[in-house]
């Protein structure tokens, strides 16, 4: 399928196929000597990792691997970039020891002490953390640390460029500033030799082919000093420029806050030489009030909250559909995000290599789809068994999709088995605290009544079907305003919900008498 793929790549209109073109057209034979396409993800360590950190090195692994079948496999090359060398600008919210932290405030990230105390430093943690789970889900990038390239030298060379293009540099920020700002901006931020803070202070250049600069410390002195081998850093936008220069970024993507920042560091990169990568501005993720995440928050969704209640793949599922719209990230959405994605799975075999293409699976998995394999139940028919009395365990429920799907073990089918006790945890923690069974009325008594007779006529290995047809006929018999209503009842009164599963399956799966004992419950209520 690999030829066809390739084909098929270059019309395809999945996104990552649109965004991996843009990099044929900036290099249509390649790029020099056969070096790897660069892309680069950014992340500020500032406060701890969020899934919208993990996101976009997952998305621009995607644009990698659609590169790489548009080009029949051309070398590439991701970093993952952590902005450490930033001073600390204020306390986040959700570390412990905060007053540790005040008395950092201005220094290096690399700097200032861990406030969980497991790290040489506050950015040694957070680092960690990204590295974690990046490494958990299997991405292969090199990290990169701010200070290590900073210190190293690596980016001298590119510093000294900014020295000499230090008024050119200016030219183009200073528009953009405000007048109050514009009197205290500098290109570079210099390193106090006094406090180690970050200096938001005008800079001179003294002489650019030797790296020095000239500029008032804290405590008032004149000091001239070098800018290279990590006794300064460069201001936001500035570094993003020289760092594309440095580093040969082809591509990195940012969120839609950032397409400012986007241009200006665009123009630097050009002053510098150099040429600024291809990407786009994607929207930014909201919790579930609404609000953009923020790492100094906290409000964001962590990767682990995601993966106690649902699959991996349910996950990159979400978060590879459109991702120029803003999306809301909490937990409600993880029961239909493991159903759609099996769904989209099932199809993928099917499908002719365009279709693949567009199929989300097949970037998911990076174009290698596990065999075809088809869920005996759906997560949410496991949500809703999993929610009743005595089903709250997962020896219990395998015990039931046993019954109604012989063959299957947790040792055979471990996809199967994960989803269950996935099930298990979403259901304890946020579908069952929720249930209220009402009572039936009216009419809804004598359908139950029938609905219950019919059902002792039938036995255990009656197909889901034919019980589906059976729960049709008794809902047309009974004035309900439409069979909607008719099943919402059954809903309501049986398992405690608005809504809820193909009752055909459900019964199949929980079992005859079971389900006539929650009839009878209900019957009781009345």
């Amino acid at each position: 399928m690999d030829s066809e793929f390739q084909a098929a790549a270059i019309t395809s209109k999945a996104w990552p196929f649109e965004e991996a073109r843009k990099l044929l057209k900036r290099w249509p034979g390649g790029k020099p000597g056969g070096a790897p396409m660069i892309f680069e993800t950014g992340y500020g360590p500032s406060g701890l990792p969020h899934i919208g950190t993990f996101t976009e090195v997952l998305r621009t692994s995607w644009v990698m691997h659609a590169y790489r079948t548009l080009t029949g496999g051309a070398p590439t090359q991701l970093i993952a970039f952590s902005d450490d060398m930033d001073g600390l600008r204020k306390v986040p919210e959700n570390v412990p020891n905060g007053e540790v932290l005040r008395e950092q405030l201005g220094r290096p990230l690399t700097k200032v002490p861990d406030p969980f105390g497991e790290y040489p430093s506050f950015a040694d943690h957070n680092n960690a953390m990204l590295r974690r789970f990046l490494d958990r889900f299997g991405f292969d990038y090199e990290f990169l640390s701010a200070t290590d390239c900073y210190a190293s030298g690596r980016f001298d060379p590119t510093l000294r460029e900014v020295l000499r293009r230090f008024d050119h540099i200016l030219a183009v920020m200073l528009q953009t500033l405000r007048e109050e700002r514009r009197q205290t901006y500098s290109p570079v931020l210099p390193i106090s030799p006094t406090t180690g803070r970050v200096l938001q202070v005008p800079v001179r250049v003294v002489d650019p082919e030797a790296g020095t600069i000239a500029f008032t410390d804290e405590d008032g002195s004149q000091v001239i000093q070098t800018a290279l081998g990590g006794m300064a850093k460069l201001q936001w936008k500035v570094d993003w420029a020289m760092r594309w220069v440095a580093l040969g970024v082809d591509y990195e993507m940012a969120g839609k806050d950032l397409i400012d920042s986007t241009i200006q560091s665009g123009k630097i990169a050009r002053v510098l030489g150099g040429r600024p990568p291809e990407g786009f501005n994607y929207e930014m993720f909201l919790d579930e009030r609404g609000e953009k995440i923020s790492k100094s928050k906290g409000n964001g969704l962590g990767l682990d909250e995601w993966l106690k209640y649902g699959s991996e793949k349910s996950l990159e599922f979400y978060l590879y559909r459109e991702p120029k719209k803003a999306k809301s990230l909490h937990l409600g959405l993880i029961p239909r995000a493991v159903d759609e994605y099996w769904q989209f799975r099932e199809k993928w075999p099917e499908q002719p290599a365009d279709q693949r293409l567009g199929n989300p699976v097949h970037h998911i998995h990076d174009g290698a789809v596990p065999e075809p394999y088809r869920l005996p139940v759906s997560f949410g028919l496991l949500l809703n068994l999993t929610s009743l009395p005595g089903c709250q365990e997962k020896a219990t429920a395998w015990k039931f999709v046993q019954r109604y799907a012989p063959g299957t073990t947790p040792e055979n089918d471990p996809e199967l088995d994960e989803l269950i006790g996935l099930a298990v945890n979403y259901a304890r923690d946020f579908v069952a605290p929720t249930l209220k069974r009402r009572a039936p009325v009216g009419h809804e008594v004598d359908a139950l009544r029938d609905f219950d007779a019919l059902l002792a006529e039938i036995s255990d290995d009656t197909s889901a079907e034919d019980i589906q047809n059976k729960v049709f006929e008794i809902g047309k018999r009974y004035p309900f305003e439409s069979l909607r209503h008719w099943f919402q009842a059954l809903y309501e009164t049986l398992l405690g919900s608005s809504q809820g599963p193909r009752m055909g399956s459900f019964i199949a799966l929980y079992g005859v008498e079971n389900s006539r004992k929650l009839i009878g419950e209900a019957l009781a209520s009345a």
